[in-house]
């Protein structure tokens, strides 16, 4: 699929392929779990019920996917436009196909997103055949408990799909918007001078006692990393406390 530089994005070009599908609540079930994670490339491969009422409802929101999902008789056709292939299975095969946990399977297909990606699952009941394995370019696997590997489609597209995302390390991006640079050493330091002199003024630090204490503080306070202008705020909380400090002991006095 072709699509304009300008508007690429690596999630765009990551189709999820069902082979033989034999729920069609699976269906839309994975069409929402894909939505949810920036997903919108979904192929069937001879679904057993498609178009269904029931998909469309298990959908819950991600229409959308649905009636852009392309329906098709191979495996061969579904994935021709497709540079990398990744068959997901639960089952590690005896023939040595190449393998990649789920983790390293979306760190590939954000590599090579702009060759197009396709992740592959199979039937509900038995997977994907060695003959459609043989179409792929590794085994993706999600290590899951040895004891009970077997998971749903949907919650198997679901973790795939989430991994992709985190993939394209949406948090970084989210995080633009905040622009407020971190405080400098010397900012961190006038802050630690501020609250060693307040702690003193309130009577709550022993100034011959105060070394672990303060060493305490100093760790608390880098561990959390605050930008310029949390220090601010903080150095006007302490400054606010010493003028009651000192309203407090003049009236005493």
């Amino acid at each position: 699929m072709q699509q304009d530089p300008a508007q690429f994005h690596p999630l765009h070009s990551i189709k999820v392929v069902l082979v033989e599908t034999s729920h069609p609540g699976n269906i839309g079930a994975v069409a929402r779990a894909m939505k949810n994670m920036g997903l919108s490339r979904l192929a069937l491969v001879n679904p057993q019920h498609y178009p269904s009422q029931q998909a469309s409802a298990r959908a819950s929101g991600a229409g959308d996917v649905l009636a852009q999902a392309e329906v098709y008789t191979t495996l061969e056709a579904a994935i021709a436009d497709c540079a990398l292939v990744v068959g997901a299975s639960a089952r590690l095969r005896k023939v040595a196909w190449p393998q990649l946990d789920v983790r390293e399977t979306a760190q590939l297909a954000y590599e090579q997103a702009n060759g197009g990606v396709a992740l592959v699952f199979g039937r509900e009941d038995s997977g994907l055949t060695n003959a459609e394995m043989d179409l792929c370019h590794y085994l993706a696997h999600i290590p899951s408990n040895p004891d009970y590997s077997s998971l749903n489609l949907a919650a198997a597209v679901q973790v795939f799909a989430y991994e992709c995302r985190m993939a394209c390390k949406p948090l970084k991006q989210a995080r633009q918007g905040y622009c407020h640079p971190l405080a400098t050493s010397e900012q961190m330091e006038g802050f630690y001078a501020h609250l060693h002199q307040t702690l003193q003024d309130i009577e709550f630090l022993d100034p011959d006692k105060n070394a672990r204490f303060m060493r305490r503080m100093r760790r608390l306070f880098n561990r959390s990393a605050p930008d310029r202008r949390e220090v601010d705020i903080l150095r006007g909380i302490l400054t606010a406390t010493q003028k009651k400090a000192e309203q407090a002991k003049l009236r005493k006095d």
